[in-house]
C-alpha cells in the first residue's frame, strides 16, 4: 500500500465545480479499486484554524491505495476532472514511518518494517476537537503556527480539514527528521500544546503520523507570505 495526496490549485471562477466535486467524489474515491481509505480534504494557510483560514483555492485528497492501483486512480476520471479545472497540481506519494491514534475510528496508515527516515520527512497531524473545547483549542493555536512556519528545516505547511470547524488537521514537509522532531520536541509553544492537550483533554480523536516521502510530482504553491 502507498498514500497518495494529491492537492490541486483552482480558479476562483470553478469554485463551485470544486464544491460539488468535494461532495460526489467521497464516495467514488471510497470505492475506487484497491483503495482502503480515502478523504476529501479542504485546505488553508494552518494559521489559526478557523474558517477565515479556508483557502478556496486549495482543494485535495488522500487515498491509501494499493500500489498495482496508483496508476489506475492516476488516470481514474476523478483525478482527470481535477486536472481539468484547476491550475496546479501536486501529488506527493508517501510510505508509514510512525502513526499514532486514529482517523474516523480507524487506523488508516500501516506502517512498513524497515521503513527509512533518511531524507525529506511529511508529517499529517489529524484532531477532532471536543465543542466544549473549541474555544480554549483556538487560542492556543497561534503560538503554535508561529513557530512552526519558522522552523528550520520546514519545506512547508498547510492546514487542512474535512469540514470548517472541529476536524483540523495539518500537512508539513521537513528536510530531514531531525527537524521535525526539533520542532515537536524542543520548540516552547509546541511542547506547551502538548502539555495542555494532556490537562484538558480537547480531543475527541486525534492521529499524528510521519512518513517518507518515495516521490513528489508537481510543486506546492507556497502562500505563507501572503
Amino acid at each position: 500500500m502507498v498514500t497518495a495526496l494529491y492537492f490541486f490549485e483552482t480558479p476562483t471562477k470553478s469554485l463551485p465545480l470544486a464544491i460539488w466535486s468535494m461532495a460526489v467524489d467521497r464516495g467514488r474515491l471510497r470505492r475506487f479499486k484497491g483503495v482502503s481509505f480515502a478523504k476529501l480534504l479542504g485546505a488553508g494557510k494552518g494559521e489559526t484554524f478557523t474558517p477565515r483560514d479556508a483557502d478556496i483555492n486549495r482543494w485535495g485528497f488522500l487515498v491509501v491505495i494499493d500500489e498495482e492501483r496508483l496508476a489506475a486512480l492516476d488516470q481514474s476520471r476523478i483525478v482527470k476532472k481535477w486536472r481539468r479545472f484547476s491550475n496546479n497540481e501536486y501529488r506527493i506519494l508517501l510510505d508509514p514511518i510512525s502513526s499514532h491514534g486514529k482517523w474516523s475510528k480507524r487506523e488508516p496508515f500501516k506502517v512498513k518494517e524497515g521503513a527509512s527516515a533518511d531524507g525529506k520527512i511529511a508529517a499529517i497531524t489529524r484532531a477532532r476537537i471536543k465543542a466544549s473545547h473549541t474555544s480554549r483549542f483556538f487560542s492556543s493555536v497561534p503560538p503554535v503556527t508561529a513557530s512552526l512556519h519558522g522552523s528550520a528545516g520546514l519545506l512547508t505547511a498547510i492546514g487542512i480539514g474535512e469540514a470548517p470547524i472541529g476536524l483540523q488537521g495539518t500537512f508539513s514537509l521537513w528536510n530531514s527528521a531531525s527537524d521535525l522532531r526539533t520542532f515537536a520536541y524542543k520548540g516552547e509553544a509546541h511542547t506547551k500544546a502538548i502539555a495542555d492537550t494532556e490537562k484538558f483533554q480537547w480531543y475527541a480523536e486525534e492521529l499524528f503520523a510521519r512518513f517518507s516521502v518515495r516521490e513528489e510530482r508537481g510543486s506546492m504553491v507556497d502562500k505563507r507570505s501572503n
